[in-house]
This record gives structure tokens, sequence and C-alpha cells, in this order.
């Protein structure tokens, strides 16, 4: 099992063996990926080539035409409703609290199969991918299930504590250090998938946040947990969103990222967490293709599993992630030099448009299968043949990602996901440029949002090793 539970993927003979004779032909003549495309767990050929140029031209065109019109939609949050709050946030945050306990109790005395066990499919699938999802749409729907905030909450007040222990001043660093851990672990270490593993792991870092949030307040999770740092960030792009003020809630809307407009820029740990949120979805992307394979020496059809490549995938991790962020502030910096404005904490908001769209589109496919298993282990948690949740006995299939009808829908989907973020981002980054950026700033972020695309496309398309 891989970090993230997947089915078993096929390959390309036009493919491979283009791969066998040189590693670097493909790098150099990217249409021969093309000609085989294959989206995780199904062959299967799309004309990928074309949506590929489409949306590099579309973002460049729209890029061009914004700098050109000093045109661009306004961006403003309408309210829809007010109203008083249902449930107390500390009561909802416990009660997830006693949900998380249950799920390491699952986890550790449970079924060891992955894929019946509720602690690695809860926490992969719904955790994971449906709640990001879900706030890209609803607005930040972790902050009132997160488990530390309730207990944090409830132990400072038992305890008689009001202040912190300067916590604040390390910014996003404890966030960041969290978020390298956690994808370490996902994309290079053994035993991820694991019940027992997984649990011991998360309730080890339940206990490292609990004592440094009662420490510091519960405020400090926003800046110093990961989980609330990225899905807080993502969030930013609903078109939908609640804001809390005491005991009253407003439901607003708005164009997708207008919440991105009203944040504070960045700070540099804060910069390089999103780096590091672009970084993982490219490398856990990367990872698995031909190209990679035949860059650590491993033969792609034949692959000899994770411990067999640590240092090499930690290696790469690492570089995939330097280079990321060298690129973003190598065109920021640029951008300004030969075109005023472009001050790299404002810009840099623009980015988490991208991390939510490709946290969407890579994972959609893991969200219909894995989804399945989810689906089931909650309906029979006890594998007793009862029906918890209503549903009628059935049976998880793949059978769908073979249709030739399904699998270009759910390519388009992905298509559409990436597209439409790195536009959303375009947009984004005009707006937050500063009005002394003249046209020729733009320059350099536009080419690197166009490769972004082009490279994003490519890692959902091209052929995988299982």
């Amino acid at each position: 099992m891989t970090g993230n539970p997947k089915s078993f993927e096929g390959f390309c003979p036009k493919f491979s063996k283009t791969l066998g004779a040189s590693g670097l032909a493909v790098v150099l003549t990217p249409g021969l990926a093309f000609a085989c495309a294959l989206p995780p767990s199904v062959i299967l050929t799309l004309p990928t080539g074309h949506y590929i140029t489409a949306a590099a031209l579309t973002v460049a065109l729209t890029a061009l035409m914004g700098v050109a019109a000093h045109r661009l939609p306004m961006m403003e949050p309408r309210l829809v409703r007010e109203r008083r709050l249902l449930l107390p946030g500390t009561l909802v945050s416990y009660l997830s609290f006693l949900i998380f306990l249950a799920l390491v109790f699952v986890g550790l005395y449970g079924e060891r199969d992955p894929m019946h066990n509720l602690m690695t499919l809860v926490f992969w699938t719904g955790v994971w991918i449906v709640v990001p999802l879900g706030s890209m749409l609803l607005g930040n729907l972790w902050r009132p299930l997160n488990p530390w905030a309730g207990p944090v909450r409830i132990a400072r007040t038992l305890l008689g504590r009001t202040g912190g222990i300067g916590l604040e001043r390390l910014g996003h660093w404890p966030a960041v250090a969290g978020y390298a851990g956690f994808v370490w672990f996902q994309m290079v270490s053994l035993y991820p998938d694991d019940p027992a593993v997984l649990a011991q792991v998360a309730v080890a870092y339940w206990g490292v946040i609990f004592v440094l949030a009662v420490l510091e307040g519960e405020d400090w999770l926003s800046q110093g947990e990961f989980l609330t740092v990225l899905f807080g960030f993502i969030a930013k792009v609903a078109p939908i969103w609640h804001e809390t003020a005491g005991k009253r809630a407003r439901l607003m809307r708005g164009w997708p990222g207008t919440q991105v407009l009203s944040m504070p820029p960045l700070s540099p740990s804060a910069v390089v967490f999103v780096s590091l949120a672009l970084a993982a979805l490219t490398f856990d992307g990367l990872a698995e293709t031909f190209w990679w394979q035949a860059l650590i020496g491993e033969n792609p059809l034949e692959p000899t599993g994770r411990s067999a490549v640590m240092w090499e995938n930690t290696g790469g991790l690492l570089a995939v992630w330097v280079l990321t962020l060298g690129l973003i502030l190598g065109s920021i910096i640029l951008g300004r030099r030969i075109g005023g404005g472009f001050q790299t904490g404002p810009v840099m908001l623009s980015f988490l448009a991208i991390a939510a769209g490709y946290h969407a589109a890579h994972y959609l496919v893991m969200l219909l299968t894995a989804g399945q298993y989810t689906l089931a282990a909650l309906n029979d948690p006890l594998m007793t043949g009862d029906s918890w949740l209503g549903l009628p006995p059935f049976f998880v299939s793949f059978g769908f990602l073979t249709d030739p009808r399904v699998m270009p829908v759910i390519y388009g989907l992905q298509f559409a996901a990436i597209l439409g973020a790195h536009l959303l981002a375009v947009l984004l980054g005009l707006k937050l440029a500063g009005q002394g950026a003249r046209p020729l700033a733009h320059l350099p972020m536009t080419l690197l949002m166009v490769g972004y695309t082009v490279l994003g496309l490519w890692l959902l398309s091209t052929a995988r090793s299982g």
C-alpha cells in the first residue's frame, strides 16, 4: 500500500519501451508521454496534449488581457443571512475529539486491513479529502471540527491560564515542521496506511499540539497546527463562507477568492508553508511516474517497494520543495525588478488558489475509489452484515475506471480544477501585485503559471507504476 489507498495501475507499452531506451528522451519530448494518457488506475487514451496546450494558452491570454484592459471583476463579500450559532464551538470540537479517540481505539485494536479499518479510511478519505473539498465550496469546515479547540479551551479554563509562552513569535514555523513531517510520513515512510501505526502517530501528534496550545492559547492553532493552517488557507477560495462573532454567524458569498484579497500579506514562514503545500502535491504525483522511477534506477513495471527508495524519495521531496520555493520567489523578485510592485507577501496569496485546485484534482480519483470502502465500513463497522447508515448491501467496484465514457469526464473535472485554479491565481495576482506594477512585471509570474499548469496536467495523465 502507498500513502493513499489506490488500486494498482497499468502501463503503456509504447511509453515503457521509450523509457527503457532513455528516460531523458521523455523529458525532452513530452509528446511521447501524452501518447499514453493514464489517469490513476486506468489505461485510456485521452487528448491530453490538446488539453495542456489549451490550458497554457488560456492562462497566458487571461493574464495578458487582464494587464492590458485594467478592468477586472469586482470581488467584494456580500451578506446572505445572519443567525444565532446552533451549537457552541467548544461542544462541537469536544465531540470531534471524542470521535478521534474512538478512531484511535479502532486503529489500535480493530481490523488491520486498511481498507476495512475506520481509522485509516476516515482520516485519509474524510479528513484529508472530504473536509478540504467541502471547505473549498462552503468555507472552513475544519474550524468547528478540529479536535483541539474544545479540549484546549476546557483545559485552560480549569488551569486558569490566560497568557502564553511566546510561541506566536515563531510564526508558522511549527506548522511548517509538522506539515513536512506529515508529508514525509504520507509519501516516504513504510506504513502510512497501517491503522495501528497511523493511530499511534495521530495520538502522539495530537498530544504535542494539545500541550503547546494549552500553554500558548487556542488562537495559536491557526498558525502552529498544520491541518488548521492548510485547511484555513484552502477555504479562502470558497464562494460561500461563514463568519462568526460571539454567538452570531453570518453567511457570506462572493467571487471565489474574495476572502484572499482581505488577508494580510503572508509572513516568510507562511510563504514557506504554501510552497510546501504545492511541492507535496507535485512530488506525490511525480514519485510514481515512469520518469521518476527511471531517474532513481527503478523498474517501473516491477517496483521494489518503499523501503528500497526511502532515501531517493526523501531527497526528491526536499528537492521539489526547494525548487518550488525558488521558482516562485524568483518570479516575484524578477517581476519586481523589471516592472515594480510585486511584493512577496501579497502576491504569494494568489498561490492559495493553486493549492486548493491541485488538492481537488489530485485526490478526486482516490475519493471515488477509497470513498467506497469508507462508506462500506461506516455502513457495517463491525463487519456483521448490519446497515448502520441504512444503505443496501453493495460491493466496492472500480469498473468505472476502465469505462471510456466515464474516464474522460473524470479527467475533464481534474482539468477544470487545475485550469480554474490557475485562472483564479492569475486574477488574484493581478489584484495583489499593487498599482505600481507595470504590465511587464507580470511576465515572469505568467510564464511560471503556464509551466505549472502544463506540469500539473501532465502529472495527472502520464503513465505511473503501481
